[in-house]
């Protein structure tokens, strides 16, 4: 089997936008220590945020076929709930291809990253993660503007 790109040459050029979705589920404690910035790494949802805008960005790096596109708007949201994080992605670009994966990819590294910065915080006496979990990351719109 031979993998390729698809041809997206004579297709046209429109707006595009793609919104993803996904949830981080957190202890109450960690939750509480988001909403008053007392966590040991810093602003989680800051940082969060740079690193999603920056996943948009790299998307076709490490996604083989996706086409590298130009990325016209990213915008990161969070919905601080009791028991996690939701993070929204949108992308915007003006091309001839969507930009799902880019939406996917941003929400996904938003969420690793709020992973990461909140770990020691999440682990119990053995160093697991019984807890956390990551969740329902989606599109949960597309469409096209002419």
């Amino acid at each position: 089997m031979q993998a390729r790109m698809v041809d997206i040459s004579a297709k046209s050029d429109v707006i595009r936008i793609a919104v993803a979705e996904g949830f981080i589920k957190l202890r109450k404690e960690t939750v509480e220590a988001i909403k008053e910035g007392k966590t040991p790494k810093g602003d989680v949802l800051n940082t969060a945020s740079i690193a999603a805008i920056l996943a948009v960005k790299k998307t076709p790096e490490i996604i083989p076929m996706c086409h590298p596109i130009p990325i016209t708007s990213v915008s990161i949201n969070f919905d601080i709930e009791d028991e996690g994080v939701k993070v929204v992605c949108t992308v915007k670009s003006f091309g001839k291809t969507g930009v799902e994966m880019e939406a996917l990819t941003g929400v996904s590294v938003a969420l690793l990253t709020i992973w990461d910065m909140v770990k020691s915080m999440e682990k119990d006496e053995s160093g697991n993660y019984p807890n956390t979990a990551i969740q329902w990351i989606r599109v949960v719109e597309k469409r096209k503007e002419k």
